[in-house]
């Protein structure tokens, strides 16, 4: 008689064990979301007549983003057109949890000019070569020629 509802103990035990194999196969077959499917969970935009305007947005996995930007008349005389001048930022958290911000202003001038902490600088000069660029900077234009 022990034998026997041990046996059966050993079935119960068996199938109880496929029953949570079956629900976790099942759990982790489902669709997962992916970053490209984040959804848009603010956003505003407005475009005025005199041709400024502004917009933002944010995802659910943190994204943000925001712009603002106006119309203005070339400084160049030969460009007859407007030209937009903006500034805005863009905001991510990175894979290694790094909040990410680049910062950015643009005209028709100075072009695009991002800044941001995650961007690569150049190395500093080395003091012999920044004396040497000062001293030929402090050279009279007739000795720069030789």
């Amino acid at each position: 008689m022990k034998s026997k509802t041990l046996s059966s103990k050993r079935r119960n035990v068996h199938l109880e064990l496929l029953l949570v194999t079956a629900c976790l196969a099942a759990c982790l077959a489902a669709p997962q979301r992916t970053e490209a499917e984040a959804e848009i969970i603010a956003q505003d935009s407005n475009i005025d007549p005199d041709g400024s305007y502004q917009y933002s947005y944010e995802t659910a996995n943190g994204i943000r983003g925001q712009e603002q930007g106006t119309l203005k008349r070339s400084n160049n005389p030969a460009e007859t057109s407007d030209v937009i001048v903006a500034s805005g930022s863009v905001s991510y958290t990175a894979p290694d949890g790094t909040v990410i911000t680049l910062n950015y202003q643009a005209d028709d001038e100075g072009g695009f000019q991002p800044q941001g902490d995650h961007l690569p600088t150049p190395p500093p000069i080395p003091p012999q070569i920044q004396k040497a660029l000062d001293y030929l900077a402090s050279l009279p234009p007739a000795q720069r020629r030789r």
